[in-house]
């Protein structure tokens, strides 16, 4: 997963970075893809080399070698600045998505009255609102991709352009949501979500068996496999240590 998204992100593009796997991926970018991109974190750092995985985005290692160390405030003008926005792309995760890449981190049942409540979107609903291009990881389950959102934290693709342009959101392009069995993209005429490709040992029927709504497959492709060069980056440089990227014993 983290090596697909790094392929994704293009060289020059700002990346808008949480917690976790999206480190990984922003970091392994800069060795495989991106090395002009610019990675910035709600907590204001901005161009920040990462010589060394954090465990957050409060972690102070996130500051090491930044252009500025800012705060919230002028992390988020990054996003809603229309000279800038266009170039981020905002790597975001969730519990639940619906078939227009709409996010729930928020809770499960009714909002007064949850079955089970989430840390809440953070920043990812401004990132979702503004950023130029959206990059989602999820686990793959049916329960996870639902129909209907018990609660929309983070909006996703327009069914129609002009009602995010009304609510002055962006128009996100080439927005792309990874999972551990398939990547989707969204269709430009519809907003809605299709299998684009699935990973060397998963057929694309397997992966529609963990979509809980009607998805269409037919353009799947295999995507490659990580190069032996990818998977030293990830294990010997990015996280040498193992805090994100968890590994058997004999790998």
């Amino acid at each position: 997963m983290a090596i697909v998204a790094a392929r994704e992100i293009r060289d020059g593009e700002i990346v808008f970075c949480g917690t976790g796997i999206s480190m990984v991926a922003a970091m392994t970018a800069k060795h495989i893809s991106a090395p002009n991109s610019i990675i910035f974190f709600e907590t204001g750092g901005i161009d920040s080399e990462l010589r060394e995985l954090p465990l957050s985005v409060g972690d102070p290692r996130v500051m090491v070698g930044t252009t500025i160390n800012a705060g919230l405030a002028e992390s988020f003008a990054i996003l809603q600045n229309p000279r800038t926005n266009h170039r981020v792309v905002a790597i975001l995760g969730a519990a639940q998505i619906d078939p227009y890449g709409n996010l729930n981190s928020t809770c499960l049942g009714d909002y007064w009255h949850p079955r089970m409540r989430f840390p809440g979107a953070g920043g990812a609903c401004d990132a979702a609102a503004y950023a130029g291009r959206v990059m989602t990881f999820m686990k793959q389950e049916r329960r996870r991709f639902v129909s209907q959102l018990a609660y929309v934290s983070s909006p996703g693709m327009p069914r129609d352009p002009e009602d995010r342009r009304r609510q002055g959101l962006s128009l996100p392009t080439n927005s792309i949501v990874i999972t551990d069995m398939a990547v989707f993209r969204f269709s430009k005429e519809t907003g809605r979500m299709y299998l684009w490709g699935h990973y060397s040992g998963v057929g694309p029927e397997e992966v529609r068996k963990e979509v809980g709504f009607p998805l269409e497959i037919n353009q799947s492709r295999t995507i490659p496999s990580p190069t032996s060069e990818e998977l030293r980056l990830l294990r010997e440089k990015i996280d040498p240590l193992g805090l994100i990227i968890k590994r058997g014993k004999d790998s």
